[in-house]
């Protein structure tokens, strides 16, 4: 068995564990940092037998995660006290929504930048509220400050002049080119509060917002980390409420993003087994290209799958943009790259 094939088993059952030498976890160990899975990787087999230098890279791995979430909800305080102010819902997303809602995504997950969904009419304040507390333009060319502007779903990213750490506001998930048009403004209108004054979306609305940026945004690069965070995700919700997955079918409806939650389930049903409805566990063809994707890593955790990879970047552009506007932004982009 590969290695990438060995952290989806031992994700999904730690007991898999086991049994493992020490070669095969590094090679496990190689993939699950190249796929920003490490930390979850050290929660999920905290209390399994190991190798004693396994166990104690393992526990290393948690206690630099409980740190780096520290630092990422601490940056979330920080734009809550730039922002309270104006008075304007602010909605923490992915990695820094689950641990600041304590969701079971979050042990050990890897938190990146701090992103958070604001409404389009009050991106201006917010813009001016964070330049005003210490944040700053990461990119200073005036193309792709317009691009963003026009084009995006979020502002040009954000930087913070002393923390170093950046933040991407959004006013909604998907590019408005893109062809789902997700509907951002019920987005926020249903996001759930938390203490303190920030929220985060709705149980339906963040299945509907991972999907969307796991199957119809990005090119799967990290994907399997996303699916781990559906997987879980589902997993709690669908504990919680028995209503669940007839509240997250009208709310994909409602995003036009039925497609990508569809998939999502399936490949995380594939994957993970995670357990949803039957009409869902059911393979599709049209699936393969996706598992290869997201499987694409040899033991060393390089990259491999070359032409796969193209495949999903070149598509990652499709999605978001067409051809007529996508074109002549590439070219754009590769004049400014000869010129310099």
């Amino acid at each position: 068995m590969s290695a990438i094939a060995d952290l989806v088993a031992v994700l999904r059952d730690p007991e898999a564990g086991q049994r493992w030498t020490g070669a095969r976890w590094t090679a496990v160990l190689c993939v699950a940092r190249a796929e920003a899975l490490d930390g979850t990787l050290a929660h999920r087999c905290a209390d399994i037998d190991s190798p004693a230098p396994v166990a104690a890279q393992l526990a290393d791995i948690r206690a630099a995660a409980a740190v780096a979430t520290t630092r990422a909800l601490w940056e979330a305080e920080m734009a809550r006290r730039a922002l309270v102010p104006l008075a304007t819902p602010v909605v923490l997303l992915k990695g820094t929504a689950y641990a600041a809602a304590a969701l079971d995504p979050a042990p050990g997950r890897q938190i990146g930048d701090l992103d958070i969904l604001v409404p389009r009419q009050a991106l201006d304040a917010v813009e001016a509220a964070l330049l005003g507390a210490g944040w700053e333009w990461v990119k200073h060319d005036a193309y792709d400050d317009a691009y963003y502007r026009r084009w995006m779903h979020e502002l040009p990213p954000l930087i913070h002049a002393t923390r170093d750490r950046m933040i991407d506001v959004h006013h909604t998930i998907l590019p408005p080119t893109a062809r789902p048009t997700p509907d951002a403004a019920a987005m926020i209108a249903d996001a759930v509060a938390l203490d303190g004054g920030l929220h985060i979306l709705s149980p339906a609305d963040m299945i509907c917002h991972a999907a969307a940026h796991l199957i119809a945004d990005g090119d799967l690069a990290g994907g399997l980390r996303n699916l781990w965070d559906i997987d879980r995700l589902l997993r709690g919700f669908a504990a919680e409420n028995a209503d669940f997955w007839r509240m997250l079918e009208t709310r994909s409806r409602d995003h036009g993003l039925v497609a990508s939650v569809t998939r999502a389930l399936r490949l995380a049903h594939r994957l993970y087994a995670t357990p949803v409805p039957k009409m869902h566990r059911d393979r599709s063809a049209s699936d393969a290209p996706f598992v290869r994707r997201l499987l694409a890593r040899d033991d060393w955790g390089r990259e491999r799958r070359g032409i796969s990879r193209f495949a999903f970047y070149v598509r990652s552009h499709l999605l978001r943009m067409p051809l007529r506007l996508l074109l002549p932004h590439l070219a754009t982009k590769w004049r400014r790259r000869e010129r310099y």
